[in-house]
């Protein structure tokens, strides 16, 4: 996943962390609604993921 993000263009990875914010409010409003959820560990990995993204995204706005 990480290959693939690095040869995303910007507006590509904008659109994956738009995508992933989304993902990630509706997962932390799961937790807080049920009060536990499925698959905990979604949560830090979207959080990572989205990271990682803003350090590309910074990193390709230097270019």
């Amino acid at each position: 996943m990480r290959k693939e993000m690095k040869s995303m263009s910007r507006k590509d990875l904008t659109e994956r962390k738009k995508e992933l914010e989304l993902e990630l409010m509706k997962e932390r409003a799961m937790s807080e609604v049920a009060g536990s959820v499925k698959n905990p560990g979604r949560i830090r990995h979207v959080r990572h993921t989205i990271a990682r993204i803003n350090t590309l995204l910074n990193k390709k706005g230097g270019e």
